[in-house]
């Protein structure tokens, strides 16, 4: 599913001549190249085929793709063969760096930057283009890196979030496994005891051992050798324990093996998750109930919680899975830490998440209207909060609330749009606030009152995160002390 970034950046005249289709920029360069050659303006060739010179130009410029019986017009008017206005390369070195350049332009990764266009024609000298095409290139070098740095990681997490939202969040393949494996082990609904669990482990081959020295960099740790899960012992950090003995399960069901890069990486993630998740709330009891729930119009991720035993951010993950396949109901997701830094998010409602020019979303700065951050401004922060936000995007209703962890607090919120709010509990809610971000004078920059006090009298000490400027360790698991697992296995292994 993941391709070089740089690739992605390919324009659809640049993607036909990959594919074998017509691409557009080299014939109109090579008509170009023709036209001057034997000494003929936009006018004259305009004329001999019958055609405006602007539409000539347009064609000489790659903006228009011609039916098969005008380049035979065309050939026939610059005496050539048809075969040589379609041959894939272009005329000259100088063509050649033209097309590249336009392509770089009409693709995504120039837009996102935000950068001017530059002007393409005769006046645009040869060394200028040489220096610009070599800048591009070095820009695509820089972003492919096969390397696991933190930029490689927004990279990834933009293209799988992009792949998600395409799907609705929804993969019938993973609910289908999660299916099959209830009904191997008997179960029929509600809450997936820690019993079934195990039950889950041993159908599938698989012993528990619970262990005080479980490497520091692992949630757990399978031996696939002796067929063994070594799994925390004692370990408070999971709000649910279930929960990483039934990703290390979901990665054997689905068959992950080592990552090809840091893109396959998140994606075997976010697949062991949904697995994970489609087995603690299988799918036919869970629609079951939010339907039900939707008919009442009194849907609630806090019922969904309680009704399947499972933390509230598992719950708001499964809403989103469900939502929009079975309910009909755009919605988004937001993970927002008490920083106010956006830590994951989902969406397919067309709120605009704040993001950086490649479309990443992960550390950005959330808009303190939004009630993601608003929740952390109540005395009661553990209680559901409700809101209304009128945003450049539309007005959404979104529900929150604030869970505590090890890296401090965050607030996790689901909302949808204003026209599907009827069907939810807290959608009576008076609560209402205005953003205009990413507008500075939103909530970016402080109030003129404080400016004028404080600016230039004052000097923060910043408190960043411990990994802000790190790259990840090296290995073939991205974080994961491969050494350190290693020398665990071979500790705990049952000897001969």
């Amino acid at each position: 599913m993941l391709g070089r970034p740089g690739a992605r950046a390919t324009s659809d005249e640049s993607r036909g001549a990959s594919s074998g289709a017509l691409d557009t920029l080299v014939l109109g360069r090579r008509v170009r190249h023709l036209r001057t050659q034997r000494g003929l303006t936009l006018d004259e060739l305009g004329a001999a085929i019958g055609r405006a010179p602007s539409q000539v130009s347009m064609l000489e410029n790659g903006h228009r793709e011609p039916k098969l019986s005008l380049l035979a017009q065309i050939a026939e008017a610059l005496d050539v063969p048809l075969a040589e206005l379609l041959r894939a390369e272009a005329p000259s070195r100088r063509a050649a760096l033209e097309v590249e350049l336009e392509r770089a332009q009409r693709g995504p990764l120039f837009s996102q930057l935000g950068l001017p266009s530059v002007k393409v024609g005769k006046s645009l000298p040869t060394d200028a283009l040489e220096a610009i095409v070599a800048l591009q290139h070095e820009v695509e070098r820089l972003l492919t890196e096969h390397a696991a740095t933190p930029e490689e990681a927004r990279r990834a997490n933009a293209e799988l979030r992009a792949r998600m939202r395409e799907r609705d969040n929804y993969f019938p393949e993973l609910e289908a496994h999660a299916r099959s494996l209830l009904e191997a082990v008997g179960h029929t609904g509600g809450p997936l005891s820690q019993r079934a669990t195990a039950d889950i482990a041993a159908h599938l081959g698989f012993t528990l051992h619970y262990v005080p020295d479980l490497p520091h960099t692992t949630r757990t740790v399978t031996d696939l050798a002796h067929g063994r899960i070594y799994l925390p012992q004692g370990d408070r950090s999971f709000s649910d324990s279930r929960s990483p003995l039934l990703q290390a399960l979901a990665s054997h069901v689905l068959g992950h093996t080592e990552p090809r890069d840091y893109r396959d990486f998140l994606r075997q993630r976010v697949e062991a998750n949904y697995l994970a998740a489609a087995l603690m709330l299988p799918e036919d009891s869970a629609v079951a109930s939010l339907r039900a729930a939707k008919d009442e119009r009194h849907l609630s991720v806090e019922d969904l919680r309680d009704a399947f035993a499972v933390p509230y951010e598992t719950a708001a993950h499964r809403f989103t899975n469900l939502a929009t396949r079975h309910l009909d109901l755009p919605v988004h997701f937001m993970k927002v830490h008490e920083g106010g830094t956006l830590h994951k998010a989902y969406e397919n409602d067309g709120v605009a998440f704040p993001s950086d020019p490649l479309g990443a979303i992960e550390g950005q700065p959330v808009c303190r209207q939004w009630t993601a951050r608003v929740v952390f401004t109540l005395a009661d922060r553990f209680s559901p909060y409700y809101q209304y936000t009128d945003t450049s995007s539309g007005t959404y209703w979104c529900t929150s609330r604030v869970q505590s962890s090890s890296q401090g607090a965050f607030s996790v919120s689901v909302g949808v749009p204003f026209a599907h709010v009827r069907w939810f509990r807290g959608r009576e809610t008076t609560e209402r606030s205005v953003s205009t971000c990413p507008d500075p004078s939103c909530c970016r920059q402080p109030p003129a009152v404080l400016a004028e006090r404080w600016e230039g009298a004052s000097w923060p000490s910043a408190r960043p995160h411990a990994s802000l400027l790190a790259a990840l360790p090296v290995g073939v698991f991205p974080g994961v002390d491969t050494t350190e697992v290693y020398e665990f296995l071979d500790r705990h292994a049952p000897r001969p």
